[in-house]
């Protein structure tokens, strides 16, 4: 069955790339292996700082960023129990294997003059919390027990957001699908479905362009230092 299986790589917005860079790979030893004019972007810049073979953490800044208003509750939670607009990033949570990294990992913010609470026992992981620079609020966990439906699936809390147990039931068990070779064609614009904020008239256009000719339209496979 194709799904994802992990993240590629989160993208963070910054107004000050270099104070970020300098945050993840001085504070949490992250090797910055990318930084470039961000593809089909003017004046945006993108970098990216490994995690492991296939995971980055990413950075954003564009012209307007710095000049962009910080608003704890709306554009940030300022804390992972703070409340922010929906659809915005409440907290980010980096892994590590087991509790003995986690607190290895607790002594390294520390000596970066970083503050750090924890680790805090949720059954599911152990975690510790900490801020990043721009009220990013950021954890890192490592596993508990193990996470099964039966035991962490609770039904007072479905009743809560409107989940019927056969609903639960389903989106426990997503249908299995494999593909269809690239088949598949664009669908129709439907208003009521999510959309991308592009301008409506580009949107339509890049929707209405096939696969192939937008992906050659948009190629940038070179790497910005020729080798």
């Amino acid at each position: 069955m194709v799904q994802p299986t992990g993240i590629h790589h989160i993208a963070i917005m910054t107004g000050d790339m270099k104070k970020q860079i300098e945050f993840f790979s001085d504070v949490l030893g992250k090797p910055l292996v990318a930084i470039f004019d961000m593809h089909g972007v003017p004046g945006g810049i993108h970098a990216f700082l490994k995690l492991n073979g296939g995971c980055y953490f990413s950075l954003v800044q564009l012209p307007e960023t710095a000049a962009t208003p910080i608003t704890l509750g709306l554009t940030h939670a300022g804390t992972g129990a703070g409340n922010s607009a929906p659809g915005t990033m409440q907290h980010l949570a980096f892994y590590v294997k087991d509790e003995a990294q986690l607190v290895a990992m607790r002594d390294r913010i520390r000596t970066k003059g970083v503050n750090v609470i924890g680790p805090l026992n949720h059954g599911m992981c152990k975690s510790i919390y900490f801020a990043g620079p721009e009220q990013l609020t950021l954890e890192v966990a490592c596993p508990g027990m193990p996470v099964t439906a039966d035991r962490w699936i609770d039904p007072s809390v479905l009743a809560k957001v409107g989940i019927t147990a056969e609903e639960a039931k389903a989106f426990a068990n997503p249908d299995g699908y494999d593909g269809d070779g690239g088949a598949v064609k664009q669908p129709d614009y439907d208003p009521a479905k999510p959309h991308m904020a592009y301008p409506e008239d580009r949107y339509k256009m890049m929707l209405s362009v096939p696969d192939e000719a937008l992906a050659s339209m948009s190629d940038h496979a070179e790497p910005p230092v020729p080798a």
